[in-house]
């Protein structure tokens, strides 16, 4: 895990990794709206309206493995003081927000029609609410305070904290009765959905995953530059001889 300690490293493989990562978000994003849109059929009882399932669910897993990830990345970086875990916290707080809020607005978008309403106080709704505040928590501590340190370790422990928020989501359809329908994918049976819709879920996970890793990389690689500029300013600074004092003798 150290090895990746070091920020040119780092930044060596992620030059590696972003032009597949982003490659594969491109295809697999482009091929899973044209299933979706085109080859998918329209659902029995829901109609057209179920196209939206094909953002709102792969938008709703990366909310749920973002924020496991910044966990456990706000884990290692208070355990083991890895130098590029806070960075790597930073950097996809304000992603897993930005999947949280789509799935938000898909999941009202596509509860209008089924629902009659756009939204209701259902244990999976409120649960996801409750995320995205993590998620604003986060960022929000983690500018919150003059020393980067201090914000990053407030950041850390929330995260650590909200996790519990995870398994909830998860699995509140299945304690409390909800309008919110069950699991049809990850069940221990085959998945309850029919094949031409499975394909364009899928290929939508799997560009909305790729995209995120590719997002990541390039904010972590900003994160990085950044902080080497506020160093090399702050040594500038330290260089620079101190201003004359009117009436002192040069």
């Amino acid at each position: 895990m150290h090895r990746f300690a070091n920020p040119a490293r780092f930044l060596r493989l992620g030059a590696a990794i972003m032009p597949w990562s982003t490659g594969v978000a491109v295809l697999s994003l482009a091929a899973g709206l044209y299933f979706a849109l085109f080859a998918s059929p329209a659902d029995y009882q829901q109609g057209e309206s179920v196209r939206i399932m094909y953002v709102h669910v792969p938008a709703a897993w990366m909310a749920l493995f973002i924020y496991t990830s910044l966990a456990a990345t706000s884990a290692i970086a208070l355990v083991w003081k890895h130098p590029l875990a806070d960075l790597a916290a930073k950097a996809m707080a304000p992603v897993g927000a930005a999947f949280t809020a789509l799935c938000l607005v898909t999941g009202s978008l596509w509860g209008q029609p089924m629902w009659g309403t756009w939204w209701v106080w259902d244990a999976r709704l409120t649960s996801v609410l409750v995320l995205f505040f993590l998620y604003l928590g986060h960022i929000a501590l983690n500018n919150a305070f003059d020393d980067p340190t201090r914000g990053a370790r407030a950041a850390a422990v929330l995260a650590i904290v909200g996790v519990v928020n995870v398994p909830i989501i998860k699995f509140s359809v299945d304690w409390w009765n909800t309008l919110h329908q069950p699991a049809s994918i990850t069940r221990l049976a085959a998945p309850a959905i029919d094949p031409a819709m499975l394909r364009p879920l899928l290929l939508m996970a799997i560009g909305f995953t790729a995209y995120f890793v590719s997002i990541l990389l390039l904010r972590i690689r900003t994160e990085i530059l950044a902080r080497k500029l506020r160093t090399l300013r702050y040594m500038q600074g330290a260089e620079a001889p101190a201003p004359a004092v009117a009436g002192e003798r040069i």
